[in-house]
């Protein structure tokens, strides 16, 4: 069983809001916290898609027969 550690965060938010969360019975945990594991892995995207950008800039000089052989001959020798 793995046991998870958790912290706390706050944001300031208008009164209003607050009054309109209490009377509606809305619950803010799980709407921030699917709020923020949405931007944390669509800024996670955006990094990979960059990490792949430059590697594309780094390889592209080398023709696609040589990266097929360089895979094939990696993949013979696990």
């Amino acid at each position: 069983m793995r046991v998870v550690e958790y912290v706390t965060v706050s944001a300031k938010i208008p009164r209003k809001l607050k009054e309109l969360m209490d009377k509606y019975g809305v619950k803010p945990g799980p709407i921030i916290r699917r709020a923020l594991e949405e931007e944390v892995k669509r800024r996670i995207l955006e990094e990979a898609e960059e990490m792949a950008r430059r590697l594309k800039e780094r390889v592209s000089h080398i023709p696609d027969e040589e990266i097929v052989r360089l895979v094939r001959e990696d993949r013979r020798g696990r």
